[in-house]
């Protein structure tokens, strides 16, 4: 591989053990100027990484899924943003989120706590099973996890403050399945996947053993302890994976090349250049920042000291990090996407060099790639 100065930051994050296998890859709008897989796909094959690796995308699902979900009903009018969830979801009548509103649950200030361990609650759950081994209809189904967040007491008023919150997206999931009467995952393939000719951005089904990639591309996950084994195409996040592999937080895969063409379409959507299945006028109310908020619907944005994003982004920079070592950063400043993917988690949750990598990275890349 030819040395240049990224290549060489991330083959010494290989070597330091921020993660073992990446892929980086930078454009300028559609022109991809970077795309290289570093590492391997698992410790124990040493399957290496390649540039179509798919990896578990983690909370990218919030903003490459679940929001675009959303801006799809808002801009055929099936839902808005200001109505109350007791009005658009009967179950939440006499609960605690009867007054959150979709558009609080996107900005993460519906009052809701950050994450609970749902997972755990779950009678005679045998860990060491696969999910689509329990039997159909018993504790461990959507509808479990559904009734577990529409009983969750708030933390704080709706709209009172920003708490980044899991589970504010595990409702959106909800939301979305009763305005739509079909599942997030299918919602979000026919009317944003498909249409974009998107092909490596799916869900795994766990209540299915079918597939939807060659179990080579994947790069695996944690060794996890509650579960008895290396996570290879299974979702990492245990409040997903007792979901069946699909929820509002969490369970999307994907390729950086996929990624990068889904940030291609958000870029168009923001600078107004004609995008193909996003409304422009519906993104620019989404990405709209509140004051004093730092996220904006379903995306977050570079903090203005200390941001993982570096310091060459722009202000009007929308993004997301996920907790498996993934992001993606979009600047229609300059139409700058910057997609990185690692599996940091591999094997251990308790590494987070990458804080003080992706900080560097991005940084590299700006000067040396984006220039």
């Amino acid at each position: 591989m030819k040395s240049d100065p990224v290549s060489d930051m991330m083959v010494r994050g290989i070597r330091e053990k921020v993660f073992p296998g990446a892929v980086l890859l930078c454009a300028k709008q559609d022109e991809i100027l970077y795309h290289r897989a570093f590492g391997v796909a698992d410790l124990q094959t040493k399957q290496p990484v390649e540039t179509q690796s798919v990896f578990d995308l983690a909370s990218l699902t919030k903003p490459l899924a679940t929001a675009l979900a959303m801006m799809e009903l808002v801009q055929t009018h099936q839902l808005d943003l200001d109505i109350c969830l007791k009005d658009l979801v009967p179950a939440t009548a006499r609960t605690p989120q009867a007054r959150i509103t979709p558009d609080m649950l996107l900005r993460h200030t519906s009052g809701l706590p950050a994450h609970r361990k749902y997972y755990e609650q779950i009678p005679g759950l045998p860990a060491h099973r696969k999910y689509y081994e329990q039997i159909p209809g018993q504790p461990g189904s959507i509808e479990f996890m559904d009734h577990r967040v529409l009983t969750e007491p708030l933390t704080a008023l709706p709209g009172a403050c920003q708490v980044y919150s899991d589970l504010g997206y595990m409702l959106l999931s909800k939301v979305i399945r009763t305005v739509t009467h079909t599942r997030l995952d299918r919602f979000v393939q026919h009317h944003v996947y498909q249409p974009l000719g998107i092909e490596d951005l799916f869900f795994i089904d766990l209540t299915s053993p079918a597939m939807p990639v060659d179990r080579t591309r994947l790069v695996s996950t944690r060794n996890c302890p509650w579960r008895g084994r290396v996570l290879t195409g299974e979702v990492e996040d245990e409040n997903a994976w007792v979901s069946g592999g699909i929820q509002g937080h969490a369970g999307l895969f994907g390729s950086a090349s996929a990624v990068h063409r889904l940030c291609l379409e958000i870029l168009q959507a923001i600078q107004q250049q004609s995008p193909r299945v996003l409304d422009s006028r519906v993104v620019a109310r989404f990405i709209q920042k509140y004051p004093g908020h730092t996220r904006v619907a379903g995306f977050d944005t570079p903090s203005q000291t200390g941001s993982c994003a570096g310091q060459y982004f722009s202000a009007l920079t929308v993004g997301h990090l996920g907790f498996t070592g993934t992001s993606f950063w979009i600047d229609p400043d300059n139409g700058a996407i910057v997609v990185l993917l690692t599996n940091r988690v591999h094997p251990s949750r308790s590494n987070w060099k990458i804080r003080e990598f992706r900080p560097a990275i991005h940084d590299c890349v700006f000067r040396c790639v984006l220039r």
